[in-house]
């Protein structure tokens, strides 16, 4: 085998290609994006400029952004994004094209066929999202982009498993989602001697009138059926029977928010998109994400760094997210309201459980999910996929 034209650093050309430009994805591609910068590659990150704060992000952090109209699912403008990505590629001239998310790796990979060597990263199976016919075709399409994939990375080793499950072959790298562990951290005690959550409450004007000792469970998230916050608010009324007093904060803005606003109870605080999440996990007695489908989710593991118990669906990605003697406590069924109830109801009463578990919590997310890990083992593959000389590769995609 050829050793890579360039290692990934200087000299080195990655193009991200990016859609949804919010939530977890975007916050994976930019806290990718920081460590590639600092090491002197030149990125660059193709994506809408539209519906999320992706393209102000990493340029602040200095990769070079292009606009890529593109809508979240497959529609009749899927041959002019196709277009649109061989254009630039031709223009930019990657050494590796990382395409992210299901719509992304669509285009992108239709777009390249191979040319350059091209890394997919599904962030959870589309076909997950899907049922009947149309889950079929989302396999098959998955299992033919294959020929034209140099890696499939996934973000657990449950996700890739469901790959496999479902007749995807290519070249396999698990590499887990991480989190910034310095900017989500347990809060200390403040100069005006406040306990960390109480502080934390009263530095968010939408939760200073609490009483200070008001049971506050929160879910951050994008509004939409794969969340699960429509679970969470079925579980609701089944807390409020223990803990009365309880109040649930839903951090996050998507396409149900009207739908799950009409629905939801007094107690429950609809926070809208914020642009720093971790206040609202210090703010925080418990996390909970009932998802019907993840990779990883992003969200726990932040929630996790700051030393916060969380309570999850049993999805792809979810007992690997938490301390192995925790998986008893904190993964639900997914789907089911009933036990995501139980288990809010037994940590909202049982104070001490809960710090021994955000302690844990921390201590697992530093020595596992450190994003400086993910951005190493990031770079190994883009490493092992460069490997021709970009003199000896298939012609350029026209532009």
């Amino acid at each position: 085998m050829r050793p890579p034209r360039h290692s990934p650093g200087p000299g080195f050309t990655v193009l991200h290609l990016v859609q949804p430009v919010d939530g977890g994805v975007a916050r994976v591609v930019t806290d990718l994006v920081h460590a590639q910068v600092t090491a002197g590659t030149r990125v660059v990150v193709a994506c809408p400029d539209r519906g999320g704060p992706l393209a102000a992000d990493v340029a602040a952090l200095g990769a070079e952004t292009a606009v890529w109209h593109a809508t979240r699912d497959p529609g009749f403008a899927l041959p002019a994004e196709i277009r649109r990505v061989a254009e630039l590629v031709g223009r930019i001239r990657p050494d590796v094209v990382h395409a992210h998310s299901a719509k992304a790796g669509f285009a992108g990979r239709l777009a390249v066929r191979g040319r350059i060597p091209t890394v997919f990263q599904p962030h959870a199976w589309s076909f997950e999202a899907v049922g009947g016919t149309t889950a079929a075709l989302a396999r098959g399409w998955e299992r033919l982009a294959a020929r034209w994939t140099a890696r499939v990375v996934c973000v657990s080793e449950a996700e890739r498993d469901r790959g496999e499950r479902a007749g995807v072959r290519a070249p396999w790298s698990v590499v887990h989602n991480g989190v910034d562990v310095d900017r989500f951290r347990p809060a200390d005690v403040d100069a005006g001697g406040l306990a960390p959550t109480a502080a934390a409450r009263a530095a968010l004007p939408r939760l200073a009138q609490l009483p200070p000792h008001t049971p506050l469970v929160v879910c951050v998230g994008r509004l939409c059926r794969q969340k699960g916050q429509d679970i969470l608010l079925r579980a609701w009324p089944l807390v409020l029977q223990d803990v009365p007093d309880a109040r649930l904060v839903l951090v996050g803005d998507g396409p149900d928010a009207a739908r799950l606003r009409a629905g939801a109870p007094p107690s429950v605080l609809f926070a809208g998109a914020v642009r720093d999440t971790a206040p609202w996990y210090a703010a925080a007695d418990l996390v909970v994400l009932p998802s019907r489908w993840e990779g990883m989710a992003v969200a726990p593991l932040e929630a996790m760094a700051g030393g916060r118990a969380v309570i999850l669906s049993d999805v792809d990605g979810a007992r690997e997210s938490l301390p192995p003697a925790q998986r008893a406590h904190c993964l639900t069924p997914p789907g089911d309201h009933a036990a995501t109830a139980t288990a809010i109801i037994a940590l909202l009463g049982d104070r001490p459980l809960r710090d021994t578990f955000g302690r844990e919590a921390h201590e697992y997310v530093l020595s596992t999910y450190d994003v400086r890990q993910t951005a190493r083992a990031i770079a190994d593959v883009y490493r092992d996929v460069a490997t021709v000389p970009r003199s000896e590769r298939r012609e350029p995609i026209p532009q």
